[in-house]
């Protein structure tokens, strides 16, 4: 496939067979987009597929949370993490709610009208605030944000920057036709749960989600991402998990100094440490520096999620447990 690929040749998805056909069908019915770049270029894994797929139906798509309001969330994850890509998707998707004004205005970068919006767009960029709604409603957004700030690294080290072929979603009449599009599917009301099945691997569910299907998902892209660490020696795997640790979650990684590996001498450390803290910022060298036999499509998406699920877990370790019941 070529198209939004930066650097994997995914199987088209009419050529899918086994989890992944599976897991398209379901995103068909329940997203309106069969075939989403964002998923699709996990495809080279089915676990990480099926895991990532999972946490996104189940707190975005399903639950009793407002969609525009988890929307809004993710929008502001993705401004927050300089990702593109997904900014236009959520506006697109915020107009498929019939919000259509709210859509535009966070296109522009504003504020919206709305106070409970706001905060919730402000938090989304910065989940270290108190939280702007209540404990009822934390798996779904917690949720939501933590799979925005996974997805959001995967989209920005794996595809292109634009959404549309030529950038078309940066017209707005573009980005309200293509809402309107997924509109009745966006409006739908979801059965919980129905992804879980799916699943090809298990762990342990947050503190912030017991007991529900978004935590059992999370568990499980957790524990189908940490697989990328066996790609590097223990002493780089340990490497970039310090530093992810030590990081604040917002501060850019500087472009030189001892921070960020050399791309000669440890090109993987390097490649999961930028997919971790500043994945806008993997090029064509970096990429080709390590992605030589015997490693493949589906070595190079376990290496960038290991990065990417290193952030994940810093920017939850940043959670706080108190709440402001406005939203």
């Amino acid at each position: 496939m070529t198209g939004p690929f930066r650097y994997t040749s995914p199987v088209p998805p009419k050529s899918a067979t086994g989890v992944a056909a599976d897991v398209y069908a379901q995103m068909s019915t329940d997203f309106g987009i069969e075939r989403a770049p964002t998923f699709v270029v996990l495809s080279a894994s089915p676990p990480l597929l099926t895991a990532a797929w999972a946490l996104t139906r189940e707190s975005l798509l399903a639950g009793q949370v407002s969609r525009t309001d988890k929307e809004v969330v993710a929008a502001g994850v993705s401004l927050a993490n300089r990702c593109p890509f997904c900014v236009d998707a959520h506006t697109v998707l915020l107009h498929a709610t019939g919000d259509h004004r709210l859509a535009e205005t966070i296109a522009r970068g504003e504020q919206p009208a709305d106070p409970a919006h706001r905060r919730l767009l402000a938090w989304g960029k910065d989940m270290s605030t108190p939280r702007p709604f209540g404990p009822t409603a934390a798996p779904e957004h917690i949720g939501t944000a933590l799979a925005f700030h996974f997805i959001n690294r995967i989209v920005s080290a794996l595809l292109t920057e634009s959404m549309l072929p030529g950038g078309l979603q940066r017209i707005r009449a573009v980005r309200s036709a293509a809402g309107r599009s997924l509109a009745r599917t966006v409006r739908r009301e979801l059965v919980t749960g129905l992804s879980l099945p799916l699943l090809e691997t298990e762990g342990e569910a947050p503190a912030w989600a017991v007991g529900t299907a978004v935590g059992t998902a999370y568990g499980a892209l957790r524990t189908a991402a940490e697989l990328g660490a066996g790609l590097l020696s223990e002493e780089d795997a340990a490497f970039v998990r310090q530093s992810v640790a030590a990081w604040d979650g917002v501060t850019p990684l500087p472009v030189h100094g001892a921070d960020l590996p050399d791309r000669a001498e440890r090109p993987g450390a390097r490649l999961a440490l930028l997919a971790a803290r500043a994945p806008y910022r993997i090029t064509d060298e970096d990429v080709a520096a390590w992605l030589a036999p015997p490693f493949t499509d589906h070595c190079l998406v376990h290496l960038i999620a290991f990065g990417a699920i290193c952030a994940m877990g810093r920017v939850e370790a940043t959670l706080t447990l108190e709440t402001k019941e406005h939203a």
